[in-house]
């Protein structure tokens, strides 16, 4: 198939962003992820189909419009106390209710999209980019567990001289993130625990995967610009002897980075948008601790 015809399944296309690769980047948000992180900030992401979601605080009230309520053919959607009110056990997915309302407070996270559309989308900022040296990132969710997609894009990409990045959480087979290595200019990595037993607790899966793939790339694709990121997460990982375990794995080379990323609750929200509980609710960062910690990884020399 045409690459710029396949099609696979993205919840967002987020431009202007300057904190997910070099220069001034267009984010395309893939549906689908192999792991469960318990602080994931993207909790609509995860699954690989489309999921409904209320948003509470757009919502006009039932007493200023009630259109959804009124459109709901199955209950899902009612008027309780005045308030509209979402039964997620009644619903069946139509969308009915999110075509009625005029805010949307009423939504899906995914819809399908190709190529060629996201490509188009992209190339409408394509004079920042020349400026800023920016370009498109694939991110998720898991942009490499639709792989027929996710090439197909990062090809379409260099075919109209897009920079390409990726974020990825690495667990899939090799032979993937091989071929997306051949496509990218810079390649985002997580790198969450070495240890086997706690990232399998808190993600869902075991390290293994990603840790070959990581050490894949570093011996087949030496040259390849990498920021190899570690998410900081209270009682996770949260200790100087672990975080610079992992620093000391990675090879020290100019064109491989490492970043240690201060934990946030700013995805917090949206768990309660699609009836999901938050596991770290109450959890905050110390911050005087990140600060001593990234002191040792800026004085580290390999």
């Amino acid at each position: 198939m045409q690459d710029a015809k396949v099609k696979g399944m993205i919840f967002n296309v987020q431009k202007f962003s300057v904190h997910d690769g070099a220069g001034i980047r267009t984010l395309v948000f893939f549906k689908g992820c192999p792991l469960r992180c318990r602080w994931c900030s993207n909790p609509e992401s995860q699954l690989f189909t489309p999921e409904r979601a209320f948003n509470p605080s757009r919502c006009l009230t039932a007493e200023v419009c009630g259109r959804c309520s009124k459109a709901c053919p199955t209950g899902a959607m009612s008027v309780v106390e005045g308030l509209n009110f979402y039964d997620r056990s009644k619903c069946t997915g139509c969308g009915a209710c999110v075509k009625a309302c005029p805010t949307s407070a009423q939504s899906f996270y995914g819809y399908e999209s190709s190529v060629e559309d996201i490509i188009r989308k992209v190339e409408e900022d394509d004079v920042f980019y020349a400026r800023s040296r920016g370009g498109i990132t694939l991110s998720g969710g898991e942009a490499l567990a639709q792989p027929e997609f996710a090439l197909a894009l990062l090809r379409e990409a260099r075919h109209h001289r897009i920079s390409t990045t990726i974020e990825t959480c690495g667990c899939y087979p090799t032979e993937v993130l091989a071929e997306a290595c051949t496509l990218l200019d810079q390649l985002i990595f997580d790198i969450k625990t070495l240890d086997e037993e706690k990232h399998k607790k808190f993600t869902g899966r075991d390290n293994r995967q990603i840790l070959k793939n990581i050490n894949y790339v570093f011996e087949h694709f030496p040259k390849l610009p990498i920021l190899i990121r570690t998410p900081v997460v209270p009682g996770f990982n949260d200790t100087e002897e672990e975080i610079m375990a992992i620093r000391r794995m990675i090879p020290f080379r100019p064109n491989i980075q490492y970043e240690a990323l201060t934990y946030h609750r700013m995805g917090q929200p949206k768990y309660g948008y699609i009836g999901r509980p938050y596991l770290l609710e109450g959890v905050t960062a110390d911050e005087a601790f990140m600060k001593r910690l990234n002191q040792k990884l800026a004085a580290y020399q390999g």
